[in-house]
């Protein structure tokens, strides 16, 4: 997911990325401590998108005030 696909988001649909995002991460943590997520390095990426949509998040809610 690349910020200027971001940017393009409303902040509603921002939240609703993020807690989409947020439930794969857990969803992720858990197969990894069960033994059972083959590609490890999903959880970088997920970590990362989450940053992602934060950071632009903020930078709407900044820009409104």
């Amino acid at each position: 997911m690349q910020g200027s696909e971001l940017k393009e988001l409303a902040v509603e649909e921002l939240v609703q990325k993020s807690r989409e995002l947020r439930d794969e991460f857990f969803n992720a943590k858990v197969k990894h401590a069960t033994g059972q997520l083959e590609n490890t390095a999903k959880l970088t990426t997920l970590r990362r998108d989450i940053a992602r949509v934060e950071t632009v998040l903020t930078e709407k809610r900044e820009a409104t005030k």
